[in-house]
């Protein structure tokens, strides 16, 4: 273990590996104290410090509720095997893919559940989840991008909420350290999972198709650039 694990959950390189600190395009006034500087390309980038010590502050929150109070939502696929493995980790409830309305509100659903505290992976693809939220009064801990609103957002882990790997570290940590603040393990090689266990799979062929969309939209945008035209239209 190195100086720096000691003093972080983890060696801030695994942070900046992942994509964990990168933003997007976009900022919101909400997120604007989070940003640390924008890149070249216009890609706002998050601080690893703040990440790493929001983990933390998140964690010993979420340590005082176990059981099905404990709910944590991912509707985007990135988001769903880390989202599922962190409730595994810790006793919560996983509600993945689309939210059913009604599920936090209408004690006749089959699907109610009465939530004591709610993680976000997305507030922008959750949104459903945040409008019944907000009618429990339950806290919400939400994983947040630069362009992110935070109205309904009690706490926010500062992060790129959208990557495969970065939301897979996050939730990974965040489990960790909830079973340190509740005591059942003491130091990090006694949690029984791995980072990896944490990742979304892609399936075969997925990993190609994305690359082929990426390449497609590298493409688009130096058109655009020949073009003298932005996202927006003319400069």
């Amino acid at each position: 273990m190195t100086e720096e694990t000691k003093k972080h959950l983890i060696d801030l390189d695994e942070f900046l590996k992942t994509g964990s600190h990168i933003g997007t395009k976009f900022k919101t006034g909400d997120m604007k104290r989070y940003i640390y500087k924008q890149r070249k390309d216009g890609l706002k980038v998050l601080d690893v410090e703040t990440i790493d010590n929001r983990i933390r502050i998140a964690a010993k929150f979420l340590a005082k509720f176990e059981g099905p109070g404990l709910v944590v939502v991912a509707k985007k696929t990135y988001g769903q095997d880390p989202a599922k493995k962190f409730a595994e980790a810790v006793g919560g409830k996983v509600i993945l893919g689309r939210f059913v309305p009604g599920t936090f509100t209408n004690p006749e659903s089959k699907k109610f559940v009465e939530p004591k505290v709610v993680v976000v992976t997305d507030p922008d693809s959750d949104k459903q989840v945040l409008k019944e939220v907000e009618k429990t009064k339950a806290p919400v801990v939400a994983m947040c991008s630069t362009n992110n609103n935070l109205t309904t957002v009690d706490l926010v882990i500062p992060i790129n909420n959208k990557g495969r790997k970065s939301l897979a570290l996050a939730y990974y940590l965040l489990a960790r350290e909830i079973l340190k603040e509740r005591g059942l393990i003491k130091k990090d090689e006694e949690f029984g999972k791995k980072l990896e266990d944490f990742e979304y799979k892609m399936k075969e062929g997925q990993e190609d198709q994305r690359k082929r969309q990426d390449f497609r939209g590298r493409g688009r945008q130096d058109n655009n650039r020949d073009r003298g035209r932005g996202r927006f239209g003319r400069r």
